[in-house]
């Protein structure tokens, strides 16, 4: 379709489409997907339960939710990411840990049969 086509139909070609949603509901879906997100950090399906409850399709309103993220400066990373990592960091800590006593052991066991 060219541009006098268009304008012929009552189209301006350099317009941007009409929003779908309306500002008001765009920042309440996000904000009470944030509030659920802070008062229970593991639980998964909270951008979809929200969508649906405000009529929103989620992918439309987790993309609304990773840019105020991205705005505001939070991280996308959950709770429950950052907890995992730090129990792998520890858990990595504690196997070298054992490994030391394993070879502290095995030392001294063998010092104990010189001696006898």
């Amino acid at each position: 379709m060219t541009i006098e086509e268009s304008r012929f139909l009552g189209k301006d070609a350099s317009m941007p489409a009409p929003r779908k949603y309306p500002p008001e509901l765009i920042e309440r879906a996000v904000q009470m997907v944030i509030e659920m997100r802070s008062t229970s950090p593991g639980r998964s399906g909270i951008v979809r339960q929200v969508g649906e409850l405000m009529g929103v399709h989620s992918e439309v309103l987790r993309h609304w939710v990773k840019k105020a993220d991205a705005e505001a400066g939070r991280s996308a990373e959950t709770a429950t990411s950052v907890r995992v990592r730090q129990l792998e960091k520890e858990n990595a800590d504690l196997r070298r840990l054992n490994g030391i006593l394993k070879a502290a052991a095995v030392l001294f066991a063998a010092d104990l049969e010189t001696r006898q």
